[in-house]
């Protein structure tokens, strides 16, 4: 109670964003909470913190269909036929050819493209400046089709757009959905038409691969299954060649046909000192990747082609499709020959996610949860964690702080152990924020999430290919306590808008990329600003009555306690009286940090610069306003470094009651 009519209210940020409380038991119970909070994250160094920003992981666009090629040369005018694409272009798409001058449109109704032989012939609205080379690069302008598939694995970004595999360190893009089948050779001289004898394999080609011949114009592409004894076979294939190649003439293959893939779910391991990565679309036969050679398990059973989700557990890999949980011989991603230790399990209910989680796989289901327990074949054992609640999402299921987070059709929940050994919580953590999330659940197609764990964060971020970027919705958590999910603190995301998502460890760096439908990949807790544009973050306490809710008070001074990295520019509200119609509020209070003469590495000025100047934390400043509760409203939009809103105090004198 103020002394002599006068006191001081301080305010101690922290708890998060809260809207499951009437206004009135909010300010009363949680005062240091908040009543919105948006794109500032509870932090666990104390107060509120503006979320970093995200920049171009690089510069450069996913190319939107791969690596194509002239196919022939002497093409000339309007036409032109392109090879090794397995995507179909569309009209209004531009291109540039290597060698050619000048960059092109493809005209109305001028795609004509067979998915059988990987060509294109397009018509252009203008024609060809020159007759390129045989086999010279296509480029494809942008376009703004999805990219449905995200990791980072070996120093590389690894993305899948349309029917491609390509990664890059940030310096452009390089296509790795290339099949390696041994030094392969012509095997004999004179051959003509449309088959072609080979040797030299160690693999065996698919339908759909598209492959040159040293010597000879144009990409081929096989068309019919091929069969391999001893290191050789006959290739069906489209066009017919060119002309006859030499006995021996070398073999490139270029790509391995990975259209129709959904979105990917990748599980990376390590099998007898190699990192890998394995991967499944919901569409095609699973692939791993060792950073230099891609190899499709072509032969895998009918429930693993197509399989949706994938993990590495006991050094078996772990496939879910349906019902059907498959796994290979323990060390060997593609054996599945039950002799050798791979199995099938039908769990009775679709499976929606697969999670290693303290020595156990974890089986999501749509309405269930499975444990998976054991070492081999031998002793697997399945047994159920619950038979009530499932999760609806896979791109929802993350390990934060210990426990597993994932989405339930009431909301967010952590899978967490507790004392008792095989026993597990299953804690609703989002009810704090239910009619945020429902908003958020309503307006999202599609989810993907993160945890960054140097913050103890959960990240789940929504798409909607109908929302702008900047509309973009998200739901953050920062988890304080230890495990069981109590004391999450929430907040919401505006502005990171992505499809597909990925976050890891390496070594003491944390990476974390994204992707949507405008063709780059970004990265997350990287630079000041969303790409460029402004960071808008906003924050408003609860409307708290200081002791009394019917009694009159008159604000006089705030001192806000900040904790900045740089320059600071944002401005403070009072909203007085639960921020009601009639009511005057007063003007908006701007507060900053000027750092003219502060130094920052890399951006400090000589001779203007001071040494020693240190930069202001505590801002004062006077207040005008009456009423018979106050909240405070702090609005951010620009480019500065991330700044922490730690605590306020607030000034005023009490009036009589009315």
């Amino acid at each position: 109670m103020a002394q002599d009519g006068w006191g001081t209210y301080q305010f101690e940020f922290g708890g998060g964003l809260v809207t499951n409380l009437s206004p009135l038991q909010l300010g009363t119970q949680l005062p240091g909470s908040a009543r919105t909070l948006r794109n500032f994250e509870p932090s666990i160094e104390g107060g509120y913190r503006r979320i970093e920003g995200f920049d171009k992981y690089d510069s450069n666009y996913v190319p939107p269909y791969g690596e194509p090629v002239v196919q022939g040369s002497g093409q000339s005018g309007t036409s032109l036929e392109i090879a090794n694409i397995f995507t179909e272009p569309q009209d209004g798409d531009t291109l540039e050819i290597a060698g050619v001058s000048g960059t092109y449109t493809i005209a109305t109704a001028g795609v004509s493209y067979s998915a059988a032989n990987k060509t294109a012939t397009l018509t252009l609205t203008t024609s060809l400046d020159s007759s390129p080379a045989d086999q010279a690069a296509v480029t494809f302008g942008n376009t703004d089709d999805t990219i449905e598939g995200l990791v980072y694995f070996n120093s590389h970004a690894v993305a899948y757009r349309n029917a491609d595999l390509l990664q890059s360190t940030g310096s452009g893009w390089s296509k790795i959905n290339t099949p390696d089948y041994g030094t392969v050779l012509v095997d004999g001289g004179s051959q003509t038409g449309g088959s072609l004898d080979v040797d030299g394999l160690t693999a065996t080609p698919q339908v759909g691969d598209t492959f040159t011949v040293a010597g000879i114009e144009k990409v081929y592409t096989i068309t019919g299954a091929v069969t391999v004894s001893s290191g050789s076979a006959t290739l069906s294939i489209t066009p017919n060649l060119a002309s006859s190649p030499s006995d021996d003439a070398a073999i490139t293959f270029l790509s391995t046909d990975r259209s129709a893939g959904n979105k990917h779910r990748w599980a990376k391991y390590r099998f007898a000192g190699t990192d890998k990565i394995i991967f499944t679309d919901t569409t095609n036969a699973p692939a791993y990747y060792d950073g230099t050679t891609f190899t499709v398990i072509d032969d895998a059973p009918t429930n693993v082609i197509g399989a949706e989700h994938v993990s590495v557990y006991k050094n078996h890999v772990f496939f879910g499709k349906n019902t059907f949980l498959n796994f290979t011989a323990p060390y060997d991603e593609d054996n599945f020959n039950s002799g050798a230790g791979a199995g099938e399990i039908d769990v009775g209910s679709d499976i929606t996610g697969l999670f290693v989680f303290r020595d156990q796989l974890i089986i999501f289901c749509e309405q269930k949860i499975l444990r998976l327990t054991g070492n081999t074949v031998a002793d697997f054992q399945l047994t159920p964690v619950t038979d009530d609640i499932g999760c609806i999402q896979t791109d929802t299921i993350q390990e934060v702080g210990g426990d597993v987070m994932f989405l339930a059709p009431d909301g967010l929940r952590l899978l967490s152990g507790t004392d008792r050994i095989g026993d597990f919580g299953l804690a609703v953590v989002s009810k704090p924020i239910q009619s945020e999330f429902d908003n958020f659940i309503t307006l999202s197609t599609s989810y993907a999430s993160v945890v960054i764990r140097e913050k103890s964060q959960y990240r789940l971020l929504g798409y909607n290919a109908n929302i702008t970027e900047e509309s973009a919705l998200g739901i953050l958590g920062t988890q304080f306590a230890g495990q069981g999910g109590e004391g999450m603190g929430w907040s919401e995301l505006r502005g990171i808008k992505a499809y597909v998502a990925y976050s890891v460890y390496t070594g003491t760096t944390e990476t974390i990329v994204f992707a949507h439908d405008d063709g780059f990949v970004y990265q997350m807790e990287s630079g000041n600003s969303f790409d460029g544009s402004d960071i808008i973050a906003t924050f408003s306490t609860p409307f708290v009555t200081i002791d009394d809710p019917r009694i009159r008070k008159t604000f006089y001074k705030l001192f806000l306690y900040t904790d900045p990295q740089g320059s600071l520019n944002a401005e403070v509200s009072l909203k007085l009286d639960f921020d009601t119609t009639g009511i005057i509020q007063p003007l908006p209070i701007d507060f900053s940090n000027a750092t003219s003469t502060v130094g920052f590495y890399g951006q400090a000025t000589y001779g203007s610069t001071s040494y020693g100047t240190k930069l202001k934390r505590l801002f004062e400043t006077q207040t005008i306003g009456s009423g018979f509760a106050v909240s405070l409203q702090f609005v951010s939009e620009g480019t500065d470094p991330p700044f922490s809103l730690d605590a306020a105090t607030l000034e005023y004198a009490l009036h009589g009651r009315r």
